[in-house]
C-alpha cells in the first residue's frame, strides 16, 4: 500500500518527467481522486516546491519555468527496487554488465542518504540470484538495437548463426524480447521464412536497422508467445496424459512450456511432445497426485520400467 508522502514525491516525479499534466491524468496514473492530488499539489507547495496550476476543465499542473529540482530522492521501497535491479543485472551475464552496475551503484550513493546507501549496499553483499545457467551475448547490442527497434516498430537486418555454425540472414521486425531459461530471446515476424520466429540473442552476429516501418501487434506478450510456442513445438513423441488435479495445482507443479494444460470433468488434460519418454516418466513419476496416460504406449512401459525399478530398489522385489 502506497503511504501519502510517496504519492506526494511521485506527483513531483510525474510533473518533472512529463513537464505539464491535466488534474485528470494524474489523478489516474495515482488512482487517486481529484480532491487528494490537490492535497498533494498543496503538500509540495508548503515543501518550496512552485507549481503552476492552471484552473478549469482543460486546467493542468506544470513546475514553474526555470525551477531547477534538487538531487533525487528515494523512498525505502524504490532503493530497494534499485539494488534488486542491480543486482539482476549483473547476474544476467551480459560481459560488460559487471562494471556498468558498479559504475551506476557508486553514482546512485554518490546522491543517497547513508541509510538508503547501507540498504543498496547491503543487497548487493549479502543478496545473490540464481543465474548460474545464463547464456547471455557477448556483448549488449543486440539486446540495444532490438529493443529499440521493437519500440521504434523499426526493421532490422539479422545475421544469425545456428548451432551448426552455419549463418543466414534475414529481415526481422521486432515486436519483443524474453529471458527465459537463462536465455534471451528475440520474438518477431522472420521475413525470410514468412513466419512468426523466436532467435536467441547469443547467436544473433549482427542486427542493423533499416528504413522500414511495421505495425506490432497490440498488446504482444513475448514471454507468453515464448512459452506457448515451445510448449507446442513437434517433438518425437507425442503425449497425452490426464492429471487428477486441478489447473491451479497442475500448473505448479510442471515447470513452464512443458505443454498446453486444459481442466476438463475428470481433471486436467495435459498435452504435449517429448524427445525423452523415460525423462517424461521420472517426472510424472514425482507428481503428488494421480495420472493416467493416454498416450503413448511407450511411456507407460517407461513408468512400468521405471515402478518395478524403485520397488527393487525398496526391497520389496527379490
Amino acid at each position: 500500500m502506497y503511504h501519502p508522502t510517496t504519492r506526494v514525491l511521485a506527483v513531483l516525479e510525474l510533473l518533472q518527467t512529463h513537464g505539464r499534466l491535466s488534474g485528470a491524468e494524474m489523478s489516474a496514473r495515482l488512482g487517486v481522486d481529484t480532491r487528494t492530488l490537490r492535497r498533494y499539489i498543496v503538500t509540495l507547495e508548503e515543501m518550496g516546491i512552485p507549481i503552476a496550476t492552471e484552473r478549469g476543465r482543460h486546467g493542468g499542473y506544470a513546475l514553474m519555468a526555470g525551477f531547477k529540482l534538487p538531487p533525487m530522492m528515494f523512498t525505502n521501497d524504490e532503493a530497494l527496487a534499485l539494488a534488486m535491479g542491480l543486482l539482476a543485472a549483473r547476474s544476467l551475464g551480459f560481459a560488460e554488465a559487471a562494471p556498468a552496475v558498479s559504475s551506476a551503484q557508486a553514482k546512485l550513493e554518490r546522491i543517497m542518504p547513508a541509510n538508503l546507501k547501507r540498504r543498496v549496499r547491503a543487497i548487493d553483499e549479502t543478496v545473490r540470484l540464481d543465474m548460474i545457467r545464463t547464456v547471455a551475448p557477448t556483448d549488449s547490442d543486440a539486446l540495444v538495437t532490438l529493443s529499440s527497434a521493437a519500440l521504434a516498430q523499426q526493421r532490422v537486418h539479422l545475421r544469425y548463426r545456428a548451432p551448426d555454425g552455419s549463418e543466414t540472414e534475414r529481415g526481422f521486425d521486432a515486436y519483443g524480447l524474453a529471458f527465459r531459461g537463462g536465455c534471451w530471446y528475440v520474438i518477431g515476424m522472420c521475413h525470410l521464412r514468412a513466419e512468426m520466429r523466436s532467435f536467441r540473442l547469443d547467436r544473433i552476429v549482427k542486427a542493423e536497422p533499416r528504413p522500414v516501418s511495421f505495425a506490432r501487434p497490440a498488446g504482444f506478450d513475448p514471454l507468453g508467445y515464448l512459452n506457448q510456442s515451445m510448449a507446442t513445438m513437434p517433438r518425437a513423441h507425442p503425449v497425452e496424459v490426464l492429471l487428477h488435479t486441478d489447473l491451479k495445482t497442475a500448473s505448479a507443479h510442471f515447470f513452464g512450456a512443458l505443454g498446453v494444460f486444459e481442466q476438463i470433468d475428470d481433471g486436467v488434460l495435459l498435452r504435449c511432445s517429448t524427445d525423452h519418454v523415460d525423462w517424461f516418466a521420472g517426472h510424472l513419476a514425482g507428481m503428488p497426485f494421480d495420472f493416467e496416460v493416454r498416450a503413448p504406449d511407450l511411456l507407460r512401459d517407461s513408468l512400468a520400467r521405471l515402478g518395478e525399478r524403485l520397488l527393487r530398489m525398496a526391497g520389496a522385489l527379490r
